[in-house]
């Protein structure tokens, strides 16, 4: 979704660089897949902890503004998916025209159905023939209230992407919200600078008082437009609404993975870990994953939202991964362990390599499933081909390289007193110079 949101603006030929705003435990992982996006040198601003939409547009507005331009902003959620790409972008150059005369334009999609779990645009006076002004921002309603928007031919649904200029936005802002605006300027300016990745500096950037750019800024400005379009847009925030986009079977079933289902009807079933079988239900998600198991009504999948609260109270470490732990040089995905004994999957993107370490209490065992890998032991170095092994002994210096033209797959069994990441000892630099981890 990352790269979709990415290439539907290859037709908008002024578009310069895109900014990442995303979490700092994402660092990695997206900016990978910005480069397979072809963008290796997208700028990421790096959040050390959530704040919502609006300090988040703040620090990518000074950030845009570094240079001294003032450049348009246009604000794209990746969890969005849009079909249309061409409409898109035509609706996206009439919001440039109203945001270049100082206007901060949202899009407003056309309703097919009384949405219950969108936000909704009320349309004011025509500024041009494609922007209107926003008479009134209005929350996610009931079943019976949206029937009225629709009826009504008046309302829109609040797509929550934006245009505007950034400093629009910041002086916006400042008349609003002036801690939030302060703050973020404070965690920009402190922010610490690494390459293409911008971390913003944490005691500021965790004192503001988070929300959405929606209640902050547009729902209070005096210059909120809207345009009006119909791009094929779905926002992707559940699992309801992954199924309404996805394609379906004769019993409108959406399938993925390793799936049996028998009497299955009008339901999501995504497999990603082992088999799933399911017999004799309808209007139900089920999503199985590395880590947990997820069964629900189809018309309560956005209650999933509540399961969330229930693992943070609990400081469930489901909450913070998935099972996949991400690295700069690819993913690490645990197979099974117990005392004395770890089993993972490695995964090293083309090029990647692990970095040079040993271990004070173990053995390591690599077995090439896929590709075509190099691995240095000690002072020597070997070309190791699919379905064979090396194993490495305690004590011994240690690198795996992804030498082939495809992404190296391999498996890791550690065997030993101490399995976990305290038994490393990491080698920087070619001068024997060690860093210990603890």
């Amino acid at each position: 979704m990352i790269h979709a949101t990415v290439d539907r603006l290859d037709g908008l030929e002024e578009a310069l660089q895109p900014l990442v705003v995303t979490n700092s435990l994402h660092a990695d992982a997206i900016g990978r897949e910005m480069a397979r996006a072809g963008h290796p040198n997208t700028r990421l601003i790096l959040e050390p902890s959530g704040r919502n939409t609006a300090p988040a547009v703040a620090v990518a507005a000074h950030e845009a503004m570094k240079d001294g331009g003032d450049p348009l902003l246009l604000i794209l959620p990746s969890d969005h998916t849009i079909s249309a790409e061409d409409v898109f972008v035509d609706a996206v150059r009439a919001a440039a025209r109203a945001a270049s005369t100082g206007y901060l334009v949202t899009f407003g999609i056309k309703p097919s159905r009384p949405e219950t779990g969108f936000g909704y645009i009320k349309v004011g006076e025509r500024i041009d023939e494609s922007v209107l002004r926003v008479a009134e921002f209005r929350e996610k309603p009931d079943f019976t209230t949206a029937t009225g928007y629709i009826e009504s031919g008046d309302y829109l649904w609040n797509a929550g992407m934006f245009l505007f200029k950034a400093s629009t936005y910041l002086k916006e802002l400042e008349t609003h919200a002036p801690d939030m605006a302060r703050l973020s300027r404070t965690a920009w300016e402190r922010a610490e600078r690494s390459g293409n990745r911008v971390v913003l500096d944490a005691d500021s950037f965790g004192s503001i008082d988070g929300n959405s750019i929606d209640y902050v800024v547009m729902e209070r400005t005096s210059m909120a437009a809207v345009v009006p379009t119909d791009p094929g847009w779905s926002d992707v925030g559940s699992w309801a609404s992954l199924w309404d986009i996805a394609d379906k079977d004769s019993n409108g079933n959406a399938i993925e993975g390793d799936v049996i289902n028998f009497a299955v009807t009008n339901s999501y079933v995504s497999a990603s870990n082992r088999l799933v079988a399911a017999v004799g239900l309808d209007g139900v998600v089920i999503v199985d994953t590395p880590d947990a198991l997820l069964v629900a009504g189809m018309a309560h999948a956005q209650d999933v939202k509540e399961v969330v609260d229930i693992l943070a109270t609990g400081r469930r470490i489901e909450l913070e991964t998935n099972g996949v732990e991400y690295r700069p040089w690819g993913t690490v995905r645990p197979i099974a362990s117990g005392p004395g004994y770890r089993i993972r999957h490695l995964s090293l993107d083309l090029g990647a390599e692990t970095p040079m370490k040993s271990h004070e209490t173990r053995t390591k065992h690599w077995l090439v499933v896929s590709g075509g890998a190099t691995i240095t032991s000690g002072e020597t170095s070997r070309v190791v081909s699919e379905r064979e092994s090396v194993m490495i002994e305690t004590g011994v210096r240690h690198q795996i390289t992804n030498s082939g033209d495809t992404t190296l797959e391999v498996i890791e069994v550690a065997v030993g007193l101490a399995v976990e990441e305290q038994d490393v000892e990491r080698f920087l630099g070619v001068h024997g110079r060690t860093e210990k981890q603890t």
